[in-house]
């Protein structure tokens, strides 16, 4: 059996703290542990099943499946992971605290890294890794470690938008934008939307997928309908099928304001996006379409305004806004503002390739969506779209606040479990393969600067 080597270190590691580590290794095999070693209980053999797995397979660097325990709780938890994929660019992939990595690869990586991080230098190494080799995913459960952080998925999600993480994103953006530029998947400058000359009934519509809503629609229909604006606009809301007050709900705000279009759909078996097609295909969109959650709310009678103000002026196709997190009561509550300031004019189409979202309100040039239908999907739809058109169009933001985003119980993504998370996570990665995928093909011959 090859030799195996410890090396402990901070997720958020310094280049120099790395290159320290990495230069005395041998030609063997690295455990690579991110927490403190006693904080990890070893499976039966699970050391030498790595070596055996690395060995078969030659990969630049394995993880596996685990299972967390934590204070309080008596039986460990079952933490299954995800294979990676090309487009696993996420600096927060899950790996657990885990790896063995190749070490002569590992010291190739490091040594060629020209650049001198304080945060994202294993980041970077793990981009360079993936260059070289496989990474192995092992779904066996092969130790146990302490869960650190206990907080429901709807908080840490939001993590990467923290204003106190700044620095740390600019480092995960840089090495990020270094691996596409070595893939050759850098995308070109975006093109400026052209003038629109089809006819529309009004110049936007807000767009309202619904589900068991009969909490929360009425507030957010009538934040809809209340908005001021100097062009005729429209409310269009889907109702998925729903089997609560829903329907009555929506039919008497309809009978009280012309203005509000019902929509039900022939088909059931439709997700968000699915919906979303129904609302942007029917014949009372308008020309810009924009997004509302079932739960949500405007933060001002000025949102819908200040949107097409902008689409307007910086000829974009796309347009993302930033939100306000609140409780019920529209409350203000942690983290705060999401404005997703981590979008740069300069590299925003590249970054998005790494973060796990681009913000909302989202909103559309409607000829846009009705040649490029979203998935039918009741997650990523937005992401999936958002991705495509970055690759040739212009997005525009608005970094104030347009959105008031409730957190309650009946929030779908507010705590979810590890398989859902999952699940999520590996759809995600799966848009961004496709995403990478097509813009390697498109800059094929061409080498971006």
């Amino acid at each position: 059996m090859k030799n195996v080597e410890l090396i402990v270190l901070p997720k958020l590691c310094s280049s120099q703290k790395l290159r320290q580590r990495v230069e005395t290794l041998g030609n063997g095999y690295v455990l690579l542990v991110t927490k403190e070693i006693h904080l990890i209980q070893w499976g039966q053999n699970a050391i030498r099943r790595m070596v055996q797995v690395m060995e078969d397979t030659h990969a630049a660097f394995l993880y596996s499946d685990y299972q967390t325990v934590t204070e309080g709780k008596d039986m460990p938890q079952p933490h299954p992971t995800i294979d990676y994929q090309k487009g696993s660019l996420r600096d927060d992939f899950d790996f657990g605290a885990v790896k063995m990595v190749d070490a002569a690869k590992l010291k190739r990586a490091v040594r060629e890294s020209e650049s001198n991080f304080q945060y994202a230098a294993l980041y970077d190494a793990r981009l360079r890794l993936t260059r070289m080799g496989q990474a192995f995913h092992l779904n066996e459960t092969l130790y146990t470690e302490s869960e650190e952080d206990t907080r429901a998925s709807g908080e840490k999600q939001f993590d990467y938008v923290n204003p106190r993480n700044a620095e740390v994103q600019k480092e995960m953006e840089r090495a990020c934008t270094e691996h596409l530029r070595a893939l050759n998947a850098l995308v070109k400058k975006a093109q400026e939307a052209e003038e629109d000359s089809d006819t529309y009934p009004v110049e936007a519509s807000v767009i309202i997928p619904v589900r068991n809503r009969e909490a929360t629609i009425t507030d957010a229909v009538r934040s809809a309908l209340s908005q001021k604006t100097d062009f005729p606009f429209n409310v269009i809301v889907i109702d998925n099928h729903s089997t609560d007050h829903t329907p009555l709900l929506i039919d008497q705000l309809r009978s009280e304001d012309n203005r509000l279009t019902h929509i039900i759909p022939e088909r059931h078996d439709l997700g968000i996006g699915g919906c979303w097609n129904e609302g942007i295909r029917s014949s009372a969109c308008g020309r810009y379409a924009v997004q509302l959650d079932s739960d949500d709310l405007y933060s001002g009678e000025d949102t819908l305004q200040r949107i097409v103000d902008h689409f307007r002026k910086e000829k974009c196709v796309m347009l993302i806004g930033a939100y306000t997190m609140t409780d019920f009561q529209m409350n203000e509550i942690k983290p705060g503002l999401i404005a997703h300031k981590e979008w740069s004019e300069e590299n925003g189409p590249n970054n998005a390739l790494r973060i796990n979202g681009l913000g909302a309100p989202r909103a559309f040039r409607t000829c846009y969506l009705r040649s490029n239908p979203l998935p039918n999907t009741s997650y990523g739809e937005d992401y999936a779209m958002g991705l495509r058109i970055s690759r040739e169009w212009r997005i525009g933001r608005i970094y104030e606040s347009l959105y008031l985003c409730r957190r309650w119980g009946g929030n779908s993504d507010a705590s979810l479990s590890v398989e859902q998370v999952n699940r999520n996570n590996l759809y995600k990665d799966r848009l961004r393969t496709i995403e990478l995928e097509a813009r390697i093909r498109l800059n094929k011959g061409k080498r971006l600067s």
